[in-house]
């Protein structure tokens, strides 16, 4: 019940429409809500948003009861984007797992702080900026976690040199 009614309110973000799962290889799928299967991938639903439906669908799964679980990115270098996916879960009764992506301009890796909605991503949007550079937009002290203070490399990059 709690999965159909999430991906219900997942899919108002985008008046319906569902991608299909037979996106082009090596490139980025369209913005939408996707059925997977849990052995297979790891988790229930996908959902793929752009940067400033980010909130919206955070709230979705705050008002479901979900926790979050980790936030990384990705550098898509080829394609001059980043990634940031989010994991969340319920394990009330069975598990049921949900992650968010969005892509951003590599140029300019920026998208809205969750830190209002879930507390605990502070902490990992705080190592995500450290590893990939992504700034968290509203955090309130977007500092590094993990690097030295004055840190002016991001290592996880694809073109980062040491």
């Amino acid at each position: 019940m709690i999965l159909e009614t999430t991906q219900q309110a997942l899919q108002a973000l985008f008046a319906g429409s569902v991608p299909a799962d037979g996106a082009e290889p090596d490139t980025p799928r369209a913005n939408g809500v996707l059925t997977r299967d849990y052995k297979t991938h790891g988790y229930h639903l996908d959902a793929q948003v752009d940067a400033d439906q980010l909130l919206a669908a955070v709230t979705v799964l705050d008002q479901a009861e979900f926790f979050i679980e980790s936030i990384t990115g990705v550098d898509w270098i080829k394609e001059k984007q980043m990634e940031v996916i989010y994991d969340f879960s319920r394990y009330d009764f069975d598990a049921c797992r949900v992650v968010i992506r969005t892509r951003i301009p590599r140029e300019k890796p920026e998208v809205p702080s969750i830190t209002k909605i879930y507390a605990g991503a502070n902490w990992h949007e705080r190592e995500t900026h450290d590893f990939f550079g992504i700034k968290f937009a509203g955090h309130p002290h977007l500092v590094p976690l993990l690097l030295p203070e004055d840190a002016d490399f991001h290592p996880l990059l694809k073109d980062f040199k040491a």
